[in-house]
């Protein structure tokens, strides 16, 4: 059986290699930094199992690991990292030899192709997803039906990996080198909407959810369903704007209007309000610089002159959104 573990496991796996190429390239911070964090990803399971039996090292070395990972993460120069691993030239693991059978195929070759691996990810996890309950060998579900989505995402991330490298025709170790690359060029920021999604849990345990209740018990009539549920579809989009990330307002929302207004209340179906609610979240990443890893570090990347450009484009795409949302959940929602 196909378990998250797994996912963990190889994503631990990747960066560990990260870490390794790092270290052989003497970038020591980001070496470091990755090393880190695959610790967390391949060994997670195993301070918890060992916290659950008593023992506290493993844990106490695990937030030791946290806390260096903050010094790291203002120690790297991520960007210096990247341009450094095309002027080193460092071998890229797997094949290195460019034969004429495994060439490279041009960009301006590949036209729209380029886009079928990106769009391999999520047809794949929607495919997986629904076989998920018909897919068994000898009677065993190859994959958890305790986290089918993620297991199917994982197992599509694969799939849209080998897809990649038959496009483009590219040996494996070449997109490791790049997958390399390109995360060193994003560096700590790549890790924010893990780190976001897990700050709108903590808020909703702090009894954040209750505050933003309070507010909207003042200043909306709560006995109208559509101002409540303008309320939450624009708090969401504030909130991510704030937060930079829509899993780190949906917690929030739905503890504050969500669940005790619009679901007690007035009645609203929770899966169509929090999915349609988490989309309408996603505006407000489109919107906000604290959306870093979307807005900020593709326009470093592609040394725009204007930080803002990629929000800026974004804009119109952003309120054309909400405003479909918006429509959506007042059709669907109160059914």
């Amino acid at each position: 059986m196909l378990r998250i573990e797994y996912v963990y496991w190889l994503i631990g796996a990747f960066l560990a290699i990260c870490a390794w190429r790092d270290l052989a390239a003497r970038r020591w911070t980001m070496a470091a930094f990755w090393a880190v964090i695959a610790c967390a990803f391949l060994f997670g399971d195993a301070i918890k199992q060992a916290t659950a039996n008593g023992m506290r090292w493993p844990a106490q070395v695990m937030g030791a690991g946290v806390i260096a990972l903050g010094l790291l993460a203002a120690a790297a120069r991520p960007f210096r990292s990247a341009s450094a691993t095309a002027d080193t030239g460092t071998t890229p693991i797997g094949p290195a030899q460019v034969t004429p059978q495994n060439t490279p195929r041009e960009e301006s070759s590949l036209g729209n192709q380029l886009f079928l691996p990106a769009l391999t990810i999520p047809v794949a996890t929607l495919v997986l997803v629904l076989l998920a309950p018909y897919l068994s060998v000898y009677g065993a579900r190859v994959i958890d039906p305790t986290q089918p989505t993620l297991v199917a995402l994982g197992l599509a991330c694969v799939i849209a990996f080998v897809a990649a490298l038959r496009t483009t025709r590219a040996p494996a170790g070449q997109g490791f080198a790049e997958g390399h690359r390109l995360l060193d060029a994003v560096g700590s920021v790549a890790l924010l909407p893990m780190l976001l999604a897990t700050l709108g849990s903590v808020f909703a345990a702090t009894g954040v959810g209750d505050t933003i209740a309070a507010i909207a018990t003042t200043f909306i009539p709560v006995d109208e369903r559509y101002a409540c549920l303008a309320a939450f579809a624009l708090g969401m989009v504030v909130f991510t704007m704030v937060m930079g990330n829509a899993f780190a307002a949906f917690p929030v929302m739905m503890a504050g209007i969500g669940l005790p207004l619009l679901v007690a209340k007035h009645g609203a179906v929770p899966a169509a309000l929090g999915s349609i609610g988490m989309l309408t979240g996603y505006c407000g990443t489109l919107l906000t610089p604290m959306a870093a890893n979307f807005n900020i570090v593709p326009a470093v990347l592609l040394e725009l002159r204007d930080q803002y450009a990629v929000i800026r484009a974004q804009v119109p795409t952003a309120l054309v959104l909400l405003t479909v949302n918006f429509v959506l959940m007042m059709l669907l929602v109160f059914r």
